[in-house]
């Protein structure tokens, strides 16, 4: 295992290059990132590429063939190469390969930044280039997981939490169903005209909650207490997941994403996924999220 470490003051991150995963985010010492307990959820911040959450049976038609997926894709299950990287920088590459073309039929170049952008602030850059010569459909999403209670609550609950936003909406989720597709025929009002939506075990009992044109593209997971908790901006990712692991688990996971699992509505091609990108050969598609910790 290669893990590279950066550093701002008193702001450090961890990245692991199988996945080029981010391991630790820590300010002062104390770490906000959840620590990959493999009895509850054994990661930390997985990077999902070409595909956020799960299409019909694992197994989809493109233009270029079949395409033979897990869920959030093939990115994090390989060893990434470090290409760059500085005190508070790193840039990790990840290319096609002939497995990876078996199971994903196209040629791609994936870079994956992290860098320590302020004193409190961490920023995930997803780069993907088309090496290609026919048109690349994908989508990519980010998955940091985070404590609750964050560092600073001590003795707090994890009902003492809520995801605040920058101005009173309403927002309809889709439920996760059957093979992990996406259905709007149960799908609840989960803001209404409100600012806040606390958080609770409970909200989590049908997996992940996606909550799609958020706001200014923010949003604060924080604690109704002590303030204390993570801001994240995502402009650019049109969704975000919110997740937590069954079983009362000790986190919450905010994950951008520019696309979402196949709808029960959808066809199984891959191309007309709802909202997937498609870049033409030689075209660059670059996306950021940055995580500011409270």
């Amino acid at each position: 295992m290669s893990v590279v470490t950066l550093k701002n003051g008193e702001l450090t991150a961890a990245i692991d290059a199988m996945g080029a995963q981010l391991t630790s985010l820590a300010l002062g010492g104390k770490e906000y990132l959840w620590q990959a307990d493999p009895a509850v959820w054994g990661k930390h911040a997985p990077i999902l590429f070409p595909i956020v959450g799960s299409i019909r049976d694992g197994k989809a038609e493109s233009a270029q063939g079949e395409v033979t997926l897990g869920r959030h894709g093939l990115a994090r299950d390989y060893e990434h190469a470090v290409v760059a990287q500085s005190e508070g920088s790193v840039t990790f590459e990840l290319t096609d390969s002939e497995e990876t073309r078996s199971a994903y039929p196209y040629a791609f170049k994936l870079n994956m930044t992290y860098e320590l952008t302020g004193p409190a602030s961490l920023t995930q850059t997803f780069r993907v280039e088309n090496t290609g010569d026919v048109d690349l459909p994908f989508s990519v999403g980010g998955h940091p997981a985070f404590n609750v209670p964050a560092p600073g609550g001590e003795g707090e609950a994890f009902d003492d939490y809520e995801l605040a936003f920058t101005k009173p909406w309403s927002c309809v989720a889709p439920k996760i169903c059957d093979g992990g597709l996406l259905t709007y025929r149960t799908a609840e009002m989960v803001i209404d005209r409100s600012d806040v939506l606390p958080i609770t075990h409970e909200l989590f009992e049908a997996d992940a909650v996606m909550l799609s044109e958020v706001p200014d593209d923010t949003l604060t997971l924080r604690s109704r207490v002590s303030g204390h908790g993570v801001k994240i901006d995502f402009p650019g990712f049109k969704y975000i997941g919110i997740w937590s692991a069954e079983g009362d688990a000790p986190f919450v996971a905010l994950e951008p994403w520019t696309g979402h699992a196949t709808l029960d509505t959808e066809d199984n091609v891959f191309e007309h996924k709802r909202n997937i990108t498609i870049l033409a050969p030689g075209e660059v598609d670059e996306r950021s999220f940055t995580v500011t910790l409270l």
